[in-house]
This record gives structure tokens, C-alpha cells and sequence, in this order.
């Protein structure tokens, strides 16, 4: 299999880890039995650098620059499957930094997520990494 088809299967993957990250992330099931939690992270102000902000504030934040990445790489995965061989093979480091970046968000996923973002990182740390393996090497 090629460099291209990884880069490609593993962009798709990204996009709807994205899509499903961005749309999920603020969702809570009343089972949980953290409604009193959510309230004061929502309602309780704090005033940073001139700004009156929440922990829920925070939390958005940090939930949506995760999709804006997650996002920013499914556009990279697709061009990277795009270039051919040898400029690949130029761009060692930009795809193996992309692999473990991704190995990082697996081991991240694994330790404080649960299953469905931990298959998700666990199979574009693998596409990724085949297509870093691959790209090295001549066609």
C-alpha cells in the first residue's frame, strides 16, 4: 500500500473525529450526576488579564482549539497524500512529527477519554505512522 492511500484514509478519519469532537465535547448525560458541576463551572466569574471569564469558558475554548486541530491536520494528512514520493521523502520530519503528535493524543485519549476517542487516535497514530514509514522510502 502507498504513503498516499494512509495519508488519505487517515484524513477522512480526522475530519470526523472533528466534526464528532466539536459537536460532542459539551454534551453531558444527566446520568452522570454532574449538573451541579457544570453549574458552577458555567456560572462562578473570574476576572484573567482584563477578562471575566468561566471554567466553562475555559473549557469551550480548549474543546474547540482540539476540533480546529483536529481539522488543520485532516487538511494536512490530505495534502501530504497528495505529494509524490520524493518530495515525501524530503519532508521526513514534518510527517514523522505529525505521526507522533498523533501517538501523544493516543496515549492522552487512553489515559483520560474513553473508547471511542481512543480507537479513533489509536488508528490515525497507525495510518499516520505507516504513511511516515512508507514516504521514506522510494518508489
Amino acid at each position: 500500500m502507498k504513503a498516499s492511500r494512509f495519508y488519505r484514509i487517515a484524513a477522512v478519519l480526522l475530519l470526523l473525529f472533528a466534526v464528532g469532537h466539536t459537536l460532542g465535547f459539551r454534551q453531558s448525560d444527566p446520568t452522570w450526576g454532574v449538573d451541579a458541576l457544570l453549574g458552577s463551572m458555567r456560572s462562578i466569574r473570574f476576572d484573567v488579564q482584563g477578562f471575566s471569564r468561566t471554567y466553562w469558558d475555559l473549557f469551550v475554548a480548549a474543546g474547540f482549539s482540539v476540533g480546529v486541530f483536529y481539522l488543520f491536520a485532516a487538511v494536512l494528512a490530505w495534502q501530504l497524500g497528495g505529494l509524490r514520493a520524493e518530495t515525501l521523502a524530503v519532508m521526513r520530519v514534518t510527517v514523522w512529527a505529525l505521526a507522533l503528535c498523533f501517538a501523544a493524543i493516543t496515549i492522552v485519549c487512553w489515559r483520560y477519554l474513553f473508547i471511542l476517542p481512543i480507537v479513533f487516535s489509536i488508528v490515525i497514530t497507525v495510518c499516520l505512522s505507516a504513511a511516515a514509514w512508507l514516504s521514506a522510502k522510494p518508489i
